[in-house]
């Protein structure tokens, strides 16, 4: 129940408009900047940075320009078109290519249609270009729909996508063994989204018991390169318990982490053998997304404070 007022509470915050503005103001004006330790940077430029050093560090890497929720058909297309400029850098870059996205920033929410068609230029150029693009996946009531725009790409043809479950939700066994059906690529996480009760379980050790029923059955399926994504080194454990248990080789699956948490278990797990990549946000709309990670970590709140009061100081 902790962890749901949580969510509850930070989701509030993230809605705020002076917050966001305040946050705007001080999160990200330098280097030492509070929101920093979550995020990459605004620019793709400071991402590339970022994530040379992760590479530099034998780390892997997905890139994610922040945003969700685009409330008009201009501000859609205006995403799609960045997410090809950003393909194009990381090109010239000669960094990595994995992508995720959101499917509300391609305008979900304003037209289903559309969101497909920007969803396909951006899976056609990544193509091309040899991207990874993961769907990632919000709040129930996007669930379904998300899953069945996913389904449509895949029908059609794309093996360059893949798609993001959540144990928290009620219904993921289902969804997981559609996608296992399905051949597609799927990272689990536990989720960061405040849910009610009818649709996703609330105490800790529930999402964590349909974690780990999740995980062993993504890993038993045969199909290669699910991605566990969890900062909890209970779920860490079992997943090295039953993937040695099962005989399965460090590079059949990966274990995946947001930029800026547990640096430790990741250089631990590169260390033991096994493929390790970092999710990297980045972009201007980084508030939500910054504020989901609070209500996942409320450990950080504290940080972020003396943070805050230090630059408002300065």
């Amino acid at each position: 129940m902790i962890g749901y007022v949580s969510k509850t509470f930070f989701h509030t915050l993230a809605g705020s408009p002076s917050l966001k503005r305040l946050a705007s103001r001080y999160g990200m004006r330098d280097s030492h900047s509070f929101a920093r330790r979550f995020i990459a940077g605004e620019t793709i430029d400071e991402a590339i940075a970022a994530v040379r050093a992760i590479e530099a560090s034998g780390l892997m890497h997905t890139l994610d320009l922040l945003g969700e929720s685009v409330h008009t058909m201009a501000e859609a297309d205006a995403a799609t078109r960045a997410y090809l400029a950003t393909m194009d850098r990381v090109v010239a870059a000669g960094i990595g290519r994995g992508l995720s996205l959101k499917l509300t920033q391609l305008g979900l929410t304003i037209d289903r249609a559309t969101c497909v068609d920007n969803l396909r230029r951006i899976l056609d150029r990544a193509g091309t270009g040899e991207f990874f693009v993961r769907v990632d996946m919000e709040d129930s009531p996007f669930t379904q729909v998300t899953l069945d725009v996913f389904e449509t790409m895949w029908q059609q043809g794309y093996r360059n996508v893949g798609i993001v479950l959540q144990s928290c939700l009620r219904r993921t066994r289902a969804d997981a063994e559609r996608m296992i059906e399905l051949g597609a690529s799927v990272r689990l996480v536990k989720g960061a989204y405040k849910e009610p009760k009818r649709v996703a379980y609330q105490r800790k050790s529930e999402v964590d018991a349909s974690f780990v029923e999740l995980m062993e059955l993504l890993l038993s399926s045969g199909r290669p390169h699910h991605a566990i994504a969890t900062h909890d080194p209970a779920m860490i454990e079992a997943t090295r318990r039953f993937a040695s248990a099962r005989a399965l080789t460090p590079d059949g699956f990966e274990f995946q982490m947001l930029y800026g948490i547990r640096r430790d278990l990741q250089a631990q797990l590169r260390d033991a053998g096994y493929r390790v990549r970092v999710y990297v946000p980045f972009g201007r709309e980084w508030f939500p997304y910054f504020m989901r990670r609070l209500g996942e970590r409320p450990a950080n709140v504290a940080f972020v404070i003396r943070g805050l009061l230090s630059e408002r100081r300065s």
